[in-house]
């Protein structure tokens, strides 16, 4: 049977006695070893620090104002409309390609 390799990074952090001590404690504890409880914390903190920046909460009463604007969204001011225009114009003319965003 063939067995498909890995690729694998490498992590090497320098610490103090004291720290890789406290570490290795916790480590036993678990049942892991040094190297497994370090990247399965690490891990987790990552995922929990991705988790935290990347999703927004909301209220309920914030919730149901969103929704309501989605609904019925009022309509666009002035500024707005002229800024339409002046895209939509910008890019009949060529003067903005839609297709690679650039601007020529």
């Amino acid at each position: 049977m063939q067995q498909k390799s890995i690729e694998r990074g490498r992590i090497t952090a320098r610490v103090s006695l004291s720290i890789q001590e406290k570490l290795q404690e916790a480590a036993d504890l678990t049942g892991a070893t040094l190297n497994q409880f370090v990247v399965q914390t690490a891990l987790e903190r990552a995922e929990q620090l991705i988790e935290r920046e990347t999703t927004i909460s909301l209220t309920r009463k914030d919730a149901a104002m969103l929704f309501a604007l989605l609904q019925k969204p009022s309509a666009p001011n002035s500024v707005l409309a002229k800024a339409s225009e002046r895209y939509k114009n910008e890019v009949e003319s060529g003067f903005i390609n839609t297709e690679s965003g650039s601007i020529t």
